[in-house]
This record gives structure tokens, C-alpha cells and sequence, in this order.
């Protein structure tokens, strides 16, 4: 069970921020109770499974808004994983709390290990624009196994920037000015270090309605669409 964690994690960072509607951020909004499915592909365009986003505990209002992000991941034999992790929107920028990320449904993927986490928030301002950088974010996992033996992960999103603008048209329907941001998410655990670059479609009002991942090379390697969704 412990992969399903690590590919948890990796989700996170590198589909960024599924939020509602609210008034604290144009393209990261938040609304109690909204819904989003994602549908994954493999890069040949065979489907791979789903992940699904619930907006939950919403408090505030304005420019402060916490709220809880409630994700489960579906494979194609139908098993779930399920996970959850705080954001929050103080008006200039939206962040997941990388403290969240271990909470008990991600350590339950562990079983029995002492865990420790740090890093750093992933940070996206509310208000964006072509040719913006954006601020780098990582989680560094520390697990101890027993004895002396222990296990280290690093994810970090680096190389962060709005490219483009262009419209995306998914199952869930046609999106137009949706942001173009680029970033790598860098994964180092044991002896293995991947650096994948992606890009993320986002349009106001939904967020994310579409990510591509690419090998070192920049050849297509998965994909995600948002194929349904409710505010």
C-alpha cells in the first residue's frame, strides 16, 4: 500500500489546487459542497482512473477563507484512496498546508512507521498573468522503518510559470482564457530522482480543467481532464 501513498502525494503537487467559487480568488475559489472529477490517462490515451474533489469546511469569508479539500483516488479495478488536506485564501495568494498532507488517511497508507514532514506551503496568488513566475513548494517525508533502516521522500514543484492563454474544451465542457502554468515536480526517494515537467490548464471561476505530464524529453506521458463537476 505504501506506492499508493507516494502517488498521493505526487498528485498534490502536481495537479495543483481544485477549488469552488468564492470571492477570495478568480482562479482558485472555494464553495462548500462542490465537486470535481478528474478522469487520468496513460500516454497512449488509455484511461487509467479517476480522482474526485469534494470542498469541504469552508469558514470565512471575503478575502480570508480556510476550507478542507476531501480527494479520492480510483484505479481501474475500482479500488479507492482516499485522502484530504487543508487550504487556505487570505486574498493576495491561495496554499495548501504541507502539514496537512499527513493526516490520517495518508499515514494509514504507511502502516506501521514513525513519520515526520516538512516543507514548505505550495503558494498560487489569486491574481495571475502571462510571463509570472511562481513560488517553488516541497514536502520532505522522513519514515522510519524500524531498526536502522529508514526511507526518505522529497517532492518539490520548481521552475513555476504562466505561459500562455488558450481554450480547452473537455467532456465537462468548452473553457475559454484558461491560464497555461508550466512547472516540474522533482521526486527523489532511495537511489531514484524524476524530474517530470507538466502543465496545468486552469480557468476562472473552476481552477484546473486539464493536465499534461511529460518525460525529460518532452514527450506525453499522462494526462488528466475535468469530465464532470458541480458548484
Amino acid at each position: 500500500m505504501k506506492h499508493y501513498f507516494f502517488a498521493l502525494l505526487t498528485v498534490m503537487f502536481s495537479m495543483g489546487i481544485v477549488l469552488g467559487q468564492s470571492n477570495c480568488s478568480h482562479y482558485y475559489p472555494l464553495v462548500d459542497g462542490a465537486n470535481f472529477e478528474y478522469t487520468s490517462y496513460d500516454k497512449k490515451g488509455k484511461e487509467e482512473g479517476k480522482i474526485n474533489y469534494k470542498v469541504t469546511n469552508v469558514n470565512g469569508s471575503g478575502d480570508n477563507v480556510t476550507a478542507t479539500m476531501v480527494m479520492q483516488l480510483e484505479d481501474q479495478k475500482g479500488n479507492t484512496y482516499d485522502s484530504e488536506y487543508n487550504v487556505t485564501c487570505d486574498g493576495d495568494k491561495v496554499k495548501i498546508d504541507f502539514k496537512s498532507l499527513m493526516n490520517e488517511q495518508m499515514l494509514n497508507q504507511l502502516g506501521e512507521m514513525e513519520v515526520e514532514v516538512s516543507g514548505t506551503d505550495i503558494e498560487l496568488p489569486s491574481n495571475l498573468g502571462v510571463g509570472q513566475e511562481l513560488p517553488d513548494g516541497n514536502v520532505t517525508v522522513q519514515m522510519k522503518m524500524g531498526g536502522a533502516m529508514n526511507m526518505n521522500m522529497n517532492v518539490e514543484t520548481i521552475n513555476r510559470k504562466v505561459e500562455k492563454i488558450e481554450t480547452v474544451t473537455t467532456p465537462a465542457g468548452t473553457f475559454k482564457n484558461c491560464l497555461v502554468i508550466y512547472s516540474e515536480t522533482r521526486t527523489k526517494m532511495i537511489m531514484a530522482n524524476q524530474t517530470m515537467p507538466s502543465r496545468v490548464w486552469i480557468a476562472e471561476g473552476i481552477g484546473m480543467v486539464k493536465q499534461e505530464s511529460y518525460n525529460k524529453s518532452g514527450k506525453l506521458m499522462a494526462s488528466s481532464v475535468l469530465t464532470a463537476y458541480s458548484l
